[in-house]
């Protein structure tokens, strides 16, 4: 597990193995954001080695907008 801080934000985020199911505050990704490009800027990291559909993440952040949560597991995944 990792953390990751940014202002007045603060995501904990797993690694499971597992089929590429990523939960934000136990809210699917799309439901969290609602929106593709914000999606897009979590996944990236997973997509860039090979490990989107092999890996479930599992987020609980605090603090901050629905916004600018999606640029926290970003260092974290990386």
């Amino acid at each position: 597990h990792g953390t990751g801080r940014r202002k007045s934000s603060i995501a904990r985020v797993w690694l499971v193995p597992g089929k590429g199911s990523i939960k934000i505050n136990q809210r699917t990704l799309n439901n969290y954001f609602g929106r593709d490009s914000l999606s897009t800027a979590v996944e990236k990291p997973l997509e860039l080695v090979n490990k989107k559909n092999e890996l479930d993440v599992f987020v609980k952040v605090e603090g901050g907008g629905h916004y600018r949560p999606s640029r926290i597991p970003t260092p974290i995944l990386n």
